[in-house]
């Protein structure tokens, strides 16, 4: 199976453009420890285009993407920040 992702280009004045993928679900909590992120096809696509939105040369260092169950996550989800180094 082959899965396409386009990733769109960034652009510094508008910011990040999401592409969410119809009927994603993305879930995450701690298990014993262990940061766990629990997703459905279309939550995994989801999450690994804004990844890669964000790796891109152009996406200035601090930028970052951020989730919680009031953007983007399952209820009882955690919060999570992914930024850019």
């Amino acid at each position: 199976m082959k899965i396409d992702i386009d990733v769109p280009e960034f652009n510094i004045e508008k910011g990040f453009e999401y592409r969410w993928k119809n009927n994603f679900e993305i879930e995450t909590k701690v298990e014993n420890g262990v940061i766990a992120i629990i997703a459905n096809k279309e939550g995994l696509v989801s999450l690994a285009n804004h990844l890669l939105n964000l790796a891109q040369e152009s996406v200035p260092s601090g930028y970052h993407l951020h989730f919680d169950e009031y953007n983007s996550l399952e209820e009882g989800s955690l919060e999570i920040i992914v930024q850019k180094k």
